[in-house]
């Protein structure tokens, strides 16, 4: 028989309860119980939105109030000491103490699940730590939808990606712990098959990567102990965003029942496993793609699926997404407002569902089953490739006279870098923030109010330059160096730029998670982008004419914008990012004519970009990197570009950074307490950096004291004379009162370092 399965669901639900929910909790305004219920509802919606949209096997244990890299620790017992919890039972507030922070122990690191948007928390490893079993969340999930009627696939994350996942605090290769970890997964498994769970969904996406000799070596005596943990267990192994390629003997020799393999980024795998899966043991097909919206070309993946049958028969098989849903919005159906042409060419996580049930349909009964369905996809596909919103002449012909010349700045950046401090006439330690300032409820409001009508352009427009105002006074209040204007205007980082350039398709509801309670909603590329007109030039100008100090003009870079959109899948990636670039580099100089000196360009999501496996990060690098210079090459020596990064691992690519050519560089390291500047150890950077001494990503506040030391550990590996002082990221996601509490204890952090290096030359002597 023929079943369908997900992988995993979004968790937020259809009009992000669960962020509201926890904000709730958060402030205090619920209680446990009324938290708990609220929860509840939404597991079992959850699943029987699943079931109804044509789901044979639903997941369970993939519902994480946080993430659920943070659920495992919890489960695995791998909670670092710092936190005192002790042996005592794990509930929420332990939980969200390791997500947040808080009673002075600083939250878990934070960084991207593989290649996607998505933030986990970084489990913390040393060689002492006593692995135990806490399955009760996965017991009780697995529990509550049978209550339904629904028997779920508990979903885990499997242990050697999990290992992968984290770090030794201690030093170390954390795949030594592999002995001590194990017997927690046994219990774990053991306690699911008491519940009544056969079936088990094992997650190993570190097989789309490139394994060291010892996870190689350890993944058949793994397997071997979980095989054995309850003999009646049915495990599948999951592997997706790419292909298993040189694993494929060690994995199809593993003692489990099933292999999930991702098609829609790997199908060129198919033939290989067909010769070496058994077929008396499930394959599952990835045939619909869980990572981006545009609608399944049903006939093209209904002939995978009819290879797979025509060699190892329909028994075995499972057609599934080709990794968890999490990555998608929810439901096109909420889109009301979206043309129905262009809603024809996407498809959400319930409408991957019924593309699922389909394709299962369409292969046990044959394609006359779904003619009519096969048809509609055909029409639509045919529509969208003819359709002139997908091309524009102007944007391919900018393209092609492009030369060499347009992504170089010609002066030497120490020769720029000097230029600009006689400019700036910035002190010694210089301050600035990354960007954005809170959102807070009155601002989204005036954005809500404006989009419905109720509040008009001008009122909308004195609204926020009172609240530009407001912001431009407080920073110059505490004494910042290089001021921002708050970007109050905008709705988040990439959906702004979305809104403001042709190609871009912004939607209502599309909302996914990015970590905890914090959602994003992706624009979605769907034809050549073009600038129609400036897009920050009138709120910075504005904020420039409040104060004599410099402001910095904030942008979103062409790599982040690619990355963090649904992009376009009928064109190059790097052919994207040259037509983002191409539109930023007219606003960079619009910015420069209207008197802006210095221009940040972000790229944070410039280190995930990089492909799974080292073969492919050339090429990646090499377009990345060119679509970046491509936007900022075009200004005046005495014009400072500014680049921020967080939550990237920079020792492997410190190189390519400094290739992109930007005069200051700001990066995360308060979370991870300075760690990422073992990367500029190695390597000379060649330009200025301003390394995060204030993690917004947590409610607490930092001491001076505690900014002072990391300064003074950053001024150990770099030259003070070098070195800014910033957050870690923008300050967006904070409360007011947090902001004015930290940042006048950043600034006098500063003032601090200063007068300790007094005999260092200021940077604008």
């Amino acid at each position: 028989m023929i079943r369908t399965a997900s992988l995993g669901f979004p968790r937020i639900g259809p009009r992000r309860e669960l962020k509201w929910a926890l904000e709730r909790f958060w402030s205090g305004a619920c209680d446990d119980q009324a938290f708990g219920r609220s929860l509840a509802d939404l597991r079992c919606q959850r699943w029987q939105q699943q079931r109804a949209h044509g789901i044979d096997i639903v997941p369970s244990n993939d519902f994480a109030l946080y993430d659920h890299v943070l659920d495992h620790c919890c489960m695995l017992g791998a909670v670092p000491e710092r936190f005192g919890f002790g042996s005592r039972p794990l509930g929420l507030h332990e939980l969200f103490r390791m997500a947040r922070g808080g009673e002075g122990a600083p939250p878990l690191e934070m960084t991207k699940w593989f290649d996607t948007n998505y933030h986990y928390l970084v489990p913390e490893l040393a060689a002492g730590m006593r692995f135990r079993a806490e399955p009760s969340k996965a017991v009780e999930e697995f529990r509550a939808a049978l209550e339904l009627g629904i028997r779920t696939r508990p979903v885990l994350i499997g242990p050697l990606t999990f290992l992968r996942l984290s770090k030794r605090v201690d030093g170390g290769p954390a795949i030594e712990l592999l002995p001590q970890l194990l017997p927690a997964y046994r219990d774990i498994l053991r306690s699911l098959a008491e519940a009544g769970a056969d079936d088990i969904q094992i997650d190993e996406p570190i097989l789309a990567t490139d394994l060291a000799q010892a996870e190689r070596a350890a993944f058949p005596a793994a397997y071997r102990a979980l095989a054995d943990a309850a003999p009646g267990q049915r495990l599948l192994l999951a592997t997706y965003f790419g292909a298993i390629d040189e694993y494929r003997d060690i994995v199809c020799a593993l003692p489990v029942h099933g292999l999930h393999l991702d098609l829609v980024r790997a199908p060129e795998q198919l033939p290989a496993i067909l010769e070496s899966w058994p077929r008396e043991r499930t394959l599952s097909l990835g045939l619909v793609d869980g990572r981006n919206v545009w609608r399944c070309d049903l006939a093209a993946a209904l002939s995978l699926a009819e290879h797979a049958a025509a060699r190892r028969g329909i028994d075995n098989l499972q057609i599934a997404p080709s990794c968890s849903l999490l990555h998608v919005p929810i439901d096109l159906a909420a889109e009301t407002a979206l043309d129905p042409a262009l809603a024809a060419w996407l498809a959400f996580a319930v409408q991957k569902c019924e593309e699922l049930a389909l394709i299962a349909r369409g292969l046990a009964d044959g394609r006359a089953a779904i003619a009519e369905a096969l048809a509609a996809c055909e029409a639509a596909l045919a529509a969208r490739r003819a359709s002139p919103l997908t091309r524009r002449a102007e944007v391919r012909e900018r393209q092609a006279r492009l030369t060499a010349g347009d992504r170089l700045r010609t002066t030497p950046r120490a020769a720029r870098l000097a230029a600009q401090r006689v400019a700036l006439g910035l002190p010694l330690f210089p301050t600035t923030t990354i960007g954005s300032f809170p959102q807070t409820a009155a601002v989204r409001k005036a954005r809500a109010d404006h989009r419905a009508g109720v509040l008009d352009d001008a009122g909308y427009t004195a609204f926020l330059r009172a609240e530009i105002e407001r912001c431009v006074r407080f920073q110059e209040r505490i004494g910042l160096d290089v001021l921002v204007h708050g970007e109050f205007e905008r709705n988040d980082m990439v959906e702004y730029f979305g809104e403001q350039l042709d190609g871009f398709l912004v939607t209502e509801h599309g909302w996914v998670q990015s970590y905890g309670s914090r959602c994003v909603k992706p624009p979605i590329i769907v034809g050549d982008v073009a600038r129609r007109g400036p897009m920050t030039v009138s709120w910075t100008s504005y904020a420039q004419s409040l104060t004599a100090k410099p402001m910095k003009g904030m942008l979103t870079g062409p790599v982040t914008i690619l990355q963090w959109s649904f992009v376009r899948d009928d064109l190059p990636r790097a052919q994207v990012a040259e037509q983002i670039a191409l539109a930023l580099r007219d606003e960079v100089r619009d910015l420069e004519q209207a008197g802006v000196r210095v221009i940040q360009v972000d790229e944070p999501a410039f280190r995930e970009g990089l492909p799974l496996r080292r073969r492919d990060w050339p090429a990646y690098l090499h377009w990345a990197i060119a679509a970046f210079r491509l936007c900022t090459a075009g200004v005046a020596d005495a014009t400072q570009i500014h680049t921020h990064m967080c939550y990237s691992e920079f020792n492997d690519i410190i190189d390519s950074i400094a290739e992109l050519d930007a005069d200051v560089i700001s990066i995360e390291t308060a979370r991870s307490r300075m760690e990422l500047l073992a990367a500029f150890e190695r390597f000379r950077y060649p330009a200025d950096i301003g390394p995060g001494v204030y993690d917004i990503h947590s409610p607490s506040v930092p001491e001076t004291a505690e900014m002072v030391a990391m300064l003074e550990r950053a001024s150990q590996v770099l030259d003070p004379e070098r070195l800014w002082v910033n957050p870690d990221c923008g300050l967006k996601t904070r409360r007011w009162q947090e902001v004015e509490a930290a940042l006048p204890r950043m600034v006098e952090a500063a003032r601090l370092m200063r007068h300790r290096h007094r005999t260092a030359p200021a940077q604008g002597a």
